[in-house]
């Protein structure tokens, strides 16, 4: 077995709620600068149930004005079996 990290999907989505308010943005800003025509990403994005591709997570950085590793939440306690 071999220590892997993974992405705490539960914790990156509180973490992206938390710098949302802090950039004083409102879930129907981030669904209109996303161009989506419902909010339901960005729900799923908060509640940890979804992340964002890789694109829009590049665009969400830029928008809440911090990098991409300052939103994603690493566990690196998860213990993964590696096959070749």
């Amino acid at each position: 077995m071999i220590q892997m990290p993974t992405i705490d999907m539960v914790a990156t989505g509180r973490n992206i709620t938390r710098l949302r308010k802090t950039a004083g943005l409102t879930v129907r800003d981030l669904q209109d600068i996303f161009g989506f025509t419902t909010p339901q990403a960005i729900y799923k994005w908060q509640h940890g149930t979804a992340m964002p591709t890789i694109d829009n997570l590049v665009v969400l950085a830029a928008v809440l004005g911090v990098t991409v590793d300052a939103i994603i939440v690493i566990d690196g306690n998860v213990r993964a079996q590696i096959s070749a």
